[in-house]
């Protein structure tokens, strides 16, 4: 399932079978293009991804108590503990690319791709939450959890 085309009838179907209604326009998604750039926008929630040659690596959420997760902590690998940046340095599969702590933020916005579902806050936490939470199960995300909790 495509997330720029096909996500969000079915986000609008999930969601709908646990009795939250939304409008067309409380959910929005939005594909950031590369390289990309993202603002926070106030009255807004987010879910975002990060996809690399068809691999989702990360897949988190950003509110108005976390607008930094959003537009810049997954840039930067010492921002945070657990972030993109660090996440693809730590990773052998990546040295090819030959990051470094200074690279690595450009290279992310240059070569991953980022699609953003922007969600409106009177939604609630909840809603927000059950979107990241089917995102992970439909994406597997490769930096997410821990390998030993995964069962795939």
């Amino acid at each position: 399932m495509d997330l720029v085309t096909d996500i969000k009838p079915f986000l609008f179907k999930m969601l709908n079978e646990v009795g939250i209604y939304p409008t067309d326009e409380q959910i929005r998604i939005v594909d950031r293009g590369k390289p990309h750039s993202c603002r926070f926008i106030d009255g807004k929630m987010y879910v975002y991804t990060f996809r690399f040659q068809n691999e989702y690596l990360k897949i988190g959420k950003a509110g108005r108590n976390s607008k930094a997760r959003l537009y810049s902590h997954h840039y930067n690998p010492g921002s945070s503990k657990s972030n993109l940046a660090k996440s693809v340095l730590s990773d052998t599969a990546m040295n090819h690319h030959s990051l470094s702590n200074v690279t690595v933020g450009d290279w992310i916005k240059n070569n991953i791709e980022r699609v953003d579902i922007e969600v409106d806050e009177k939604l609630g936490i909840f809603t927000l939450n059950l979107i990241e939470s089917i995102l992970h199960c439909m994406y597997l995300p490769k930096y997410e959890g821990f390998k030993s909790q995964r069962t795939i």
